[in-house]
């Protein structure tokens, strides 16, 4: 199947409460476990960068796994982003995460580097995916670790369609027909080493953790 883009920001108030609501429960606890996983020995203590945090769902539970550190989150969709400071108020965590409505690309970013960058479900959302490894490059120290997270895209419209079927069939119409269109719109795990390699990101990895989702890391 070849690749359908869909919008890049989700700017609408009900989409993003249905966000803000829905039960990521199973996938976004994975994040912070295969983070964990994969960086077992890493001390994360200091500034991490949330690239796409939406309403900042993964960002509160990477704060509260790694209570030493602190994020800056930065997301192009201002409705997505109230709900992200209304969950972070919510949680207690004003004092160690700072949302940021930035649209990639960008060169105004919070700080100048980071040690840690993390992104969940940003790059199937972007037309040109070359922004996210650019952005990535330009705020990476030397040693700065990265892990990111995404959708795979399936080898048709009716095996995504299946998908949404099996892991999305109790949730609000809005968010079926959204994670669809994100199906469709994802990269293929070969793609995203394509656009790695052009990026000169050779020291990334992508590995296949599901029947949806790809990592890259490193």
């Amino acid at each position: 199947m070849q690749r359908i883009p869909e919008p890049e920001l989700m700017e609408d108030i009900d989409q993003a409460a249905a966000y803000a609501n829905a039960d990521f429960e199973e996938p976004h606890n994975q994040f912070i476990e295969e983070f964990k996983t994969r960086f077992s020995g890493l001390k994360v203590n200091g500034p991490v960068l949330d690239l796409g945090c939406g309403p900042a769902d993964i960002t509160i539970r990477f704060a509260k796994a790694f209570p030493e550190c602190h994020i800056d989150g930065i997301d192009g969709s201002e409705a997505m982003l109230a709900a992200g400071k209304k969950a972070v108020a919510a949680a207690g965590l004003k004092e160690r995460i700072r949302l940021f409505n930035r649209r990639l690309p960008t060169t105004d970013f919070p700080r100048q580097r980071y040690p840690v960058i993390i992104s969940n479900s940003l790059l199937h959302h972007l037309h040109d995916p070359a922004v996210l490894w650019d952005a990535v490059s330009k705020v990476s120290e030397e040693d700065t670790t990265v892990f990111i997270m995404d959708l795979m895209r399936p080898d048709s419209e009716t095996e995504a369609a299946m998908l949404v079927d099996e892991y999305a069939a109790g949730e609000p119409e809005v968010l079926q027909r959204d994670f669809y269109h994100s199906l469709c719109a994802a990269f293929l795990p070969e793609e995203v080493e394509e656009q790695m390699q052009r990026a000169g990101l050779r020291e990334l990895r992508v590995e296949i953790i599901s029947d949806r989702h790809i990592i890259v890391f490193g």
